[in-house]
Order: C-alpha cells, then sequence, then structure tokens
C-alpha cells in the first residue's frame, strides 16, 4: 500500500475517473460501470491497453459539476484504484471491485487522447517517520483503535467491521482504520493529503472520537420524548 520514497518527481499518465467520493489507500471500491466512455475504460483495463490495471479516482469539488473540463472542478490529489474483478452484463455494462493504491496529485487534465479523461500525475509518497517516533506512533494508534471501536459498535454489526491487524504499520493504520467509518468527504480528503503518517494517524483519532460522540448523542435522544412530539403534534391539527 505504502509508496516507495523519493518517487516524488516521478510523473506519469493515468486514466481519471470522478466521483463525488474519495478513495483511500487499502480501501475497496465496487462499481457499477455504464457510461460508454468508462465501459471503454474498463475493457482497456481488462485485455491491458491500460497498464496494470491501474487508474485514478478523483474526487469532485461539488456535486454541481457534471463535467470536468478543468483543474478547478476536482481536487488536487487523488488515489489510483486497482482493478481486482471484473464482471461484464449482459449489455455491456460492468461490476468492478477495485482497491485503492497510491495517492497522486493531479497536475494537468486532457480531454482529446481518449474517450475518457486522462491525467498528467505524479505520485505523493509519504514523509518518513523518524527513529525517536515509535512511542508517539503507539499512543496515536491506541487513541485511534479505541475511538474506532466505539465507533464501530455503536454503527455496525459486529460482523459488518474489521479491527486492523496488529502487524499494521504506521502508514496504513489511518486509512485502514477511516475505511469503516461515514466520515464526511472533506474529512477523506484531508486524511488522503496528509503525507506525515504520526500527522494522519492523530487527525483519524480526533475524527473518529468526533463521529462516535455524534453517534452517541443521536442514540441518548430518549425515545419517549419522540413520542410525545408526535402527540403533541397530531393534538394539534384538531
Amino acid at each position: 500500500m505504502g509508496e516507495p520514497a523519493g518517487n516524488s518527481s516521478v510523473t506519469t499518465t493515468l486514466p481519471l475517473f470522478p466521483l463525488q467520493s474519495v478513495l483511500l489507500p487499502g480501501a475497496q471500491l465496487p462499481l457499477h460501470i455504464f457510461e460508454p466512455r468508462y465501459r471503454q475504460l474498463t475493457i482497456d483495463l481488462v485485455t491491458g491497453a491500460v497498464p496494470d490495471r491501474e487508474f485514478g479516482v478523483i474526487a469532485l469539488k461539488t456535486s454541481l459539476v457534471r463535467e470536468v473540463e478543468t483543474l478547478e472542478h476536482v481536487q488536487s490529489f487523488g488515489c489510483a484504484a486497482l482493478l481486482r474483478e471484473a464482471k461484464r452484463l449482459p449489455d455491456g455494462r460492468f461490476d468492478v471491485v477495485t482497491v485503492g493504491g497510491r495517492r497522486f496529485r493531479l497536475l494537468d487534465i486532457d480531454r482529446t487522447s481518449a474517450p475518457y479523461l486522462v491525467g498528467s500525475v505524479e505520485w505523493i509518497p509519504d514523509e518518513p517517520v523518524t527513529d525517536g517516533g515509535a512511542e508517539a506512533a503507539e499512543r496515536l494508534a491506541e487513541v485511534a483503535r479505541a475511538a474506532h471501536r466505539r465507533y464501530c459498535e455503536a454503527a455496525w454489526e459486529r460482523e459488518d467491521w474489521h479491527v486492523p491487524p496488529a502487524e499494521t504499520t504506521v502508514d496504513e493504520l489511518a486509512y485502514l482504520l477511516a475505511v469503516d467509518c461515514l466520515l464526511p468527504l472533506e474529512d477523506r480528503q484531508r486524511l488522503l493529503e496528509e503525507t506525515h503518517p504520526l500527522r494522519r494517524l492523530r487527525i483519524t483519532g480526533q475524527l473518529l472520537t468526533r463521529e462516535a460522540g455524534f453517534l452517541a448523542a443521536l442514540r441518548a435522544v430518549p425515545a419517549p420524548l419522540l413520542d410525545s412530539l408526535e402527540l403533541t403534534e397530531k393534538s394539534s391539527l384538531n
């Protein structure tokens, strides 16, 4: 999942798939492909016309954007998606499963060389964690894992979420914890753009603590109060 150190200056081209969502490294992303241009992208991925079965997922800045034409329409940072499965349906649509890979910065958009958008991108590696950061990483991981547990226990059935293995590296942990949680797009984009693993882990702990608090507050509203409000509204109609 992690990017090789020192490759931030490498520039390449990548097919782009703009979405109203943020893909994080290590996260699975199922997609239903129905637009003709993205059907062609899927065919190119499966046949090897696009190398490494890899394309870029980039988040739209606003849901009002109907057609991406300039860099201003999308976020600056995106995440490569690796095609894992592709099932072609009888009418030509596809159901695909992808997983998040390397992060990139989008430098330019080409709208003419292919039926789909192609981006000029540079890969974004993490900053290194110093030898003295091990103790801080352990503390931050403990806080973030505890917040993740509180959130998931309040939001999901037990079989619907997973505890990342103990051996998960510090650069991967924040992403794997965030995958189980319905964070707003802005928060997920913030995590994607953070290049220091310890800062990213601290932010994740803060975000999940906040979201777990929201869930606890919602569940704390007494049911009888809701019933009484409903009765009051009904009685006012008479």
